[in-house]
């Protein structure tokens, strides 16, 4: 039987409280990002009324059917965009989210530059990077951060951090300790990179960012 929506953001929260000690950080640098993407709204508001704010999504077309009403009611929810993003989906995705975390090729840098100077809403974004350089995957690679950073500061787009999303199916610490060392090389703060098997690794690591989904919600049916 899964646990309540409660019990399960005590745990979580509970956990990042226990990594983030082992690491001699501060709480309140981790942001826990519910990952509700193909969840229903019934599903996510257990823990809005938790006091839960920070959710993401991967579709810009499922948070447009879900959270403007959801957005109407709790009124500070910060929604990220965690998914890969199409550049002809950047005038919705500014509209809808508040921080995306999948900025990633310079076609799409230069759609949400467009975008976001015509709507006058400059929303922070992470850089996702192909931490370990698989074809199939989102993300740019290791020798593309510079020149896109450079391209993102002429554009006026805050970057905020690195994102990756490691291989799966094996140890996922090393690919945490080196987007941990780009951040640094590139004087970035902001690191988008756990998820429910690995966040309490990614914390002791760095991560400011976990994105979080089964452990919140359970198993998806």
């Amino acid at each position: 039987m899964t646990e309540s929506p409660n019990k399960m953001l005590i745990n979580v929260q509970n956990n990042i409280t226990t990594a983030a000690k082992r690491a001699q950080r501060d709480t309140d640098d981790i942001n826990l990002i519910a990952v509700s993407k193909t969840r229903s709204s019934d599903e996510i508001i257990p823990l809005l009324e938790q006091g839960h704010r920070e959710f993401g999504e991967n579709r810009v077309q499922e948070a447009i059917e879900k959270w403007p009403a959801l957005k109407t009611q709790y009124q500070d929810v910060k929604l990220h965009c965690i998914g890969q993003l199409q550049s002809n989906k950047a005038a919705e995705a500014i509209a809808i989210f508040d921080v995306i975390h999948s900025l990633d090729r310079m076609s799409l840098l230069k759609a949400l530059a467009k975008e976001m100077k015509k709507a006058d809403k400059y929303i922070p974004c992470f850089l996702q990077v192909n931490i370990g350089d698989e074809e199939q995957k989102g993300g740019c690679a290791i020798d593309d951060i510079g020149s896109l950073l450079e391209a993102a500061a002429n554009a006026n787009i805050p970057v905020i951090g690195l994102m990756c999303i490691p291989p799966a199916g094996i140890e996922s610490a090393p690919f945490f300790a080196l987007l941990a060392k780009l951040a640094r090389d590139y004087k970035l703060v902001g690191l988008s990179m756990g998820m429910s098997s690995d966040y309490e690794s990614a914390i002791t690591i760095g991560a400011t960012h976990v994105r979080v989904g089964t452990a919140l919600f359970g198993p998806r049916s």
